[in-house]
């Protein structure tokens, strides 16, 4: 499975939707304007330290939001006992590439399209493989936060390589966000 961090691209995009300058950047990150260079020219890897303080320079730039600010609700939920058939209509029909599974109302799995692609390459038997249930082939559960956790944790935790985060008030799940939801949030707020 394929992790997406964030990348040198998306620093180099929040920066500008941010609209400062490396040196401007450099100075709210505590690091120097030309580790900023060379981590927008990708001529060095930075630490995970170093990432989120740049990070978290360009959300306070921004202003403070937080996880209920950017979620998107309600949360597709695909339930433990559904088959990968029921999982792939959903995806198609909401647009999305990930679900939470629940039991319970409760996050206990999830399901992500880029899992069933690698899945069904490996299968001798598609029609079998749509008709498996949910918890067969379901992953690990997406990483929670509450409605009040600020933008620039999120965004460490999507650099981590976590697909989704999703949102829970008093252990209801209340939305979701995924990395393109925290940019176009920014992108938004700069309007």
């Amino acid at each position: 499975m394929s992790v997406k961090l964030i990348t040198v691209e998306d620093i180099r995009r929040l920066r500008k939707i941010a609209g400062l300058t490396q040196k401007e950047l450099s100075k709210k990150a505590g690091v120097s304007q030309s580790l900023i260079a060379r981590i927008e020219n990708n001529s060095v890897d930075p630490r995970l330290s170093t990432v989120k303080k740049i990070v978290q320079a360009i959300v306070i730039a921004q202003g403070e939001r937080t996880a209920k600010d950017v979620m998107n609700s309600p949360v597709i939920t695909i339930n433990v006992s559904d088959n990968v058939r029921r999982a792939i209509e959903l995806m198609k029909k909401h647009d999305i590439s990930q679900i939470p599974v629940i039991k319970d109302s409760k996050n206990i799995g999830s399901i992500q399209e880029s899992s069933l692609v690698d899945r069904i390459v490996r299968s001798s038997n598609p029609d079998r493989f749509f008709n498996t249930s949910i918890y067969e082939v379901m992953g690990e559960r997406f990483k929670t936060v509450d409605p009040i956790t600020n933008i620039s944790d999120i965004l460490i935790l999507l650099s981590l390589g976590e697909p989704a985060i999703l949102v829970l008030e008093h252990e209801k799940i209340i939305g979701i966000i995924t990395k393109i939801d925290v940019l176009s949030s920014i992108i938004h707020f700069e309007t």
